[in-house]
């Protein structure tokens, strides 16, 4: 049982390198978080939010953020690894705290308690940064709560997120922050994530030694944020390939054809073809079909679209087509991976 960051052009630019290299402003008080979390959440999410902020504490050599744990209800939670931790709080009593991270694993999407809503509606009121974990950016979601910001969540679960809030900017990175709203993809996103806001809190210099400390790679550039989910993904390596599937990955239900993939490339079909062969022995439009069979999987085990729905969503203009290449690729009919 566990406890619970000419003149006036070279002006500018040495202007603009001495407040990068500022510290934020020394702070007083240590910074609160609480973790909200919920049965089945994933560990590893988990520890990426509070390791970073003991590292924090300890390369600084004094308390720079406190956290808290907190439940739904009442109680012990179980992680889905099995590991059951005994929260601080219930949401019906959890305290004041600066933000709040909601910890959630693949079932976020029903997930329904009205406590830890009034609570978290609450401590926004009250100024509190609210965050969320792998899956969690469905339940803020679908209390409004990241209306009018841009958020990421864990990759699986990306395609059904669009297809239920369509008017959100998601964004296929390891992390996002925007203004007092911040989501992870999970996993050590999660780590990527808290050494941000480490910077933005105490400095660079701080979060370098957090990222040290726990053996990480060094804080990555923002495009690298969001390749990096790709390469984790399909392990490729290849920078062309990389930006065509993810356009690939923003045109599902688009569709496009080679050639017009190609053109927004910059580069001819044949280039794009012999990188593709040479990087993942598949032809583009074979990368692709896998890739939108894949989508319609994970909309019909996260979503509850109509499976003729899903076929559309994936780029398929009819149901016949979609079935028999569904059952080619998974080795059973659309229907079968719902039930399942």
């Amino acid at each position: 049982m566990l406890r619970a960051g000419n003149t006036k052009v070279v002006s500018a630019i040495l202007a603009n390198r001495k407040r990068d290299r500022a510290q934020p402003e020394a702070r007083e008080t240590p910074l609160t978080f609480a973790v909200l979390v919920f049965p089945g959440f994933p560990m590893m999410a988990f520890s990426s939010v509070i390791e970073p902020l003991r590292g924090a504490n300890i390369l600084s050599k004094r308390d720079c953020y406190r956290w808290v744990i907190v439940g739904a209800d009442e109680g012990t939670v179980e992680a889905s690894n099995g590991v059951v931790i005994q929260p601080c709080f219930s949401a019906a009593n959890a305290p004041k705290v600066d933000r709040i991270v909601v910890c959630s694993g693949g079932d976020a999407d029903h997930v329904v308690a009205d406590e830890a809503m009034s609570w978290i509606r609450k401590s926004l009121r009250g100024g509190a940064h609210i965050g969320a974990v792998a899956d969690a950016a469905f339940f803020l979601a679908r209390a409004g709560l990241l209306d009018g910001h841009a958020c990421t969540l864990h990759w699986t679960s990306q395609a059904a997120f669009t297809e239920a809030f369509p008017d959100i900017e998601l964004r296929r990175d390891l992390f996002v922050i925007d203004r007092k709203r911040f989501t992870s993809a999970g996993g050590v996103g999660s780590l990527d994530m808290m050494l941000e806001i480490i910077t933005r809190d105490y400095g660079a210099e701080l979060a370098a030694g957090v990222a040290e400390w726990f053996v990480h790679s060094p804080l990555r550039s923002s495009v690298d944020r969001r390749l990096m989910p790709l390469r984790l993904r399909t392990g490729v390596q290849n920078e062309l390939v990389l930006s065509a599937i993810a356009i690939m990955e923003d045109a599902v239900e688009e569709r496009l054809g080679m050639a017009e993939l190609a053109e927004r490339l910059g580069v001819s079909p044949d280039k794009l073809e012999r990188n593709f062969r040479a990087e993942l022995d598949i032809s583009p439009n074979g990368y692709y079909r896998r890739l939108r069979l894949k989508r319609a999987a994970d909309l019909l085990a996260h979503s509850t679209l109509m499976v003729r729905d899903v076929a559309l969503a994936c780029g398929f203009a009819s149901m016949s087509s979609f079935a028999r290449a569904f059952r080619e690729e998974h080795g059973h009919a659309p229907k079968a991976m719902r039930r399942h």
